[in-house]
């Protein structure tokens, strides 16, 4: 069963998604309102090397009506979740949230 996955990061980057999907993802602009952008560093070096970088963006939750964070939506596998999971590591945790758009995906907030 495919899901909704939203991605402000590194996961846009096409060696991210071959490394953690085994392909280039197909997908659609978005915003995730409510919320902005932290950096943190990534310990991880196998994350960091797939990535090419050490600091990767965080998503907070303010509430805010007018913080909103561009990224992209990709349907992906609900299987495919566990590596997703692996990838963002313990620095995030995966909760539900609904865009701009107003179709409901899972993101990677920070933990």
């Amino acid at each position: 069963m495919e899901e909704n996955l939203f991605s402000y990061g590194t996961l846009q980057l096409e060696a991210v998604q071959l490394t953690t999907f085994g392909r280039k993802l197909k997908g659609f602009k978005d915003a995730l309102v409510g919320y902005v952008t932290t950096t943190i560093t990534i310990a991880d070096e196998g994350v960091v090397e797939t990535s090419g970088q050490a600091e990767h963006l965080a998503l907070v939750h303010t509430g805010n009506v007018t913080d909103r964070v561009e990224g992209m939506v990709y349907q992906v596998e609900h299987h495919e979740f566990e590596k997703v999971d692996t990838y963002e590591g313990s620095n995030y945790k995966r909760v539900i949230a609904t865009m701009a758009s107003g179709i409901t995906t899972w993101v990677y907030v920070k933990a």
